[in-house]
């Protein structure tokens, strides 16, 4: 067959771009059409997403790939991270630049919301992980400080869903990313109204919630003409980044009911977990403060949100900003060069959610846990992983209880997966075999679920079959220093309960 090619508008926390996938009929190859910078912007104190920005980057690539790969482009797909959002009002106007998830508004929200509505009666409706930035803390924000914003808002679209507004003009809110929201009911599979209201929030800016794969219409035509993309269709992937991720994990069945893999995606965020057919919600959950997202085909996905190498990210800022610049190469030299295993942190402290200066606040953080202070830059990058690979072995325990079942197979999908050190940490920390690959997961999946959409492939599970083939993966295998592995766990769990 001739080879039909599917865009990606994949937009992380740090960097956007559009990607290309050619696929024809047996293999599917990846190419980057445009890539362009992504971060919060502060305005008057406070952090915002340079919606503008983005827009105006996604249209670039769009029109860049139409000179390109012309009458071969089927459709186009957006993925963003979850929670954040933007509001409109009367007659379609947009309301403002959406909040950044790490701006300081919902500080110490928690406590406040548990006042109104118990932390578990808010489980019980949503079966979500609870983190300050979840978009329900973010609206309850903005009505304790009588935000106007909020008083005319007549739709709140998801990022990926202004994005799929501003593409088509059609306005509803894609599963993936609804179910980041924490008014979202997964057992019952719709808005937890009741959860919403009791907090007496406006019930009439939720849209209909769709599936991924679903075919919104073609773009807009003015937007067609500007970027040569006619008869081009908009598709739902997973439009939660970490949902497009798990599509492309090269993994055998979708939602089995005992797996035997999870996943990791790892880049600024890490998100472990499993792909299962229905959501646990039940108080041992709660108790662990898991989350129940939606993944791709019906699935379910039952993770947890580690902190991740934003660890790294800080420090490498903070230090270019001291006039000391490091590639990701030099310091994983010096990582290699530094003692194993000396001191460790928590990547979900508060204290570590958004420091000022992370180098000083993970020095703190041992400080005041007893531990020895990471000496020099290799120590604090060797801190970091290795923490990161035993929060993971903590994780792991905790998904094999909640699904009751055994893990053999830990697949690390996105940007982490070219890092070597911490995929050998994870393999040796946990006991497991490792699967690192494919990097580019989130434009994979991304691009294969508007493949299944097309009838291109016939179902996820042929999807993943086709990743199998088109991408290669790298294997790590526990090292024999099984001891001090050992050891290191037991101060952390020490450290984290």
């Amino acid at each position: 067959m001739a080879a039909e090619t599917f865009l990606a508008a994949d937009l992380g926390a740090s960097s956007g771009r559009v990607m290309a996938g050619s696929f024809d009929g047996r293999l599917l190859a990846l190419s980057e059409v445009n890539r362009f910078e992504n971060g919060p912007v502060v305005v008057a104190g406070s952090k915002h997403w340079d919606l503008l920005h983005l827009w105006s980057n996604i249209c670039r690539g769009l029109t860049a790939a139409g000179a390109k790969y012309g009458d071969q482009i089927r459709s186009v797909g957006v993925d963003t991270w979850g929670v954040d959002f933007a509001l409109l009002g009367r007659n379609n106007v947009l309301l403002g630049n959406p909040n950044h998830y790490r701006d300081h508004r919902t500080d110490g929200i928690l406590d406040k919301a548990f006042r109104l509505v118990s932390r578990e009666e808010i489980f019980h409706h949503s079966g979500l992980q609870f983190m300050q930035f979840n978009t329900l803390y973010q609206l309850l924000a903005m009505k304790w400080a009588d935000s106007p914003l909020l008083e005319m808002a007549e739709s709140l679209l998801m990022m990926p869903d202004v994005f799929n507004w501003l593409l088509t003009g059609v306005k509803v809110n894609e599963f993936t990313n609804a179910t980041t929201t924490q008014f979202y009911n997964p057992t019952r599979g719709h808005w937890a109204a009741d959860l919403f209201e009791r907090f007496q929030l406006p019930l009439h800016i939720l849209e209909e919630i769709t599936q991924p794969g679903t075919k919104l219409g073609h773009l807009r035509q003015e937007l067609a003409e500007e970027t040569g993309l006619n008869n081009v269709e908009v598709v739902l992937p997973g439009t939660h980044d970490t949902a497009s991720a798990v599509m492309a994990v090269p993994a055998r069945g979708v939602g089995a009911e005992k797996p035997d893999w999870c996943y990791i995606s790892s880049g600024t965020w890490s998100l472990m977990g499993l792909e299962l057919p229905r959501p646990v919600v039940n108080d041992r959950c709660l108790q662990l403060n898991f989350t129940n997202e939606g993944g791709v085909g019906g699935t379910i996905r039952l993770l947890k949100n580690i902190g991740g190498l934003w660890l790294i990210q800080e420090c490498r800022r903070i230090w270019a900003k001291q006039g000391c610049e490091f590639t990701w190469e030099a310091l994983l030299r010096l990582s290699a060069e530094a003692q194993p295993l000396v001191s460790m942190v928590n990547p979900d402290d508060a204290t570590l959610l958004a420091p000022a200066d992370m180098p000083h606040a993970m020095r703190d953080y041992c400080r005041r846990t007893g531990q020895a202070q990471p000496a020099d830059e290799g120590a604090m990058v060797r801190c970091a992983l290795e923490s990161l690979a035993l929060r993971y072995r903590q994780v792991l325990g905790h998904l094999e209880e909640l699904a009751d079942t055994k893990i053999r197979t830990i697949h690390i999908v996105g940007g982490g997966a070219l890092n070597r050190q911490l995929c050998q940490f994870t393999a040796d920390a946990c006991n497991r075999r490792v699967i690192a690959g494919p990097v580019e997961a989130t434009a994979i999946g991304n691009v294969m679920m508007q493949a299944v959409a097309a009838g291109a492939v016939s179902n996820i599970a042929e999807a993943r079959e086709v990743i199998r083939h088109s991408f290669s993966v790298e294997e790590y295998e526990p090292s024999e220093h099984r001891e001090a592995w050992e050891a290191a766990y037991g101060v952390f769990e020490r450290l984290t309960t």
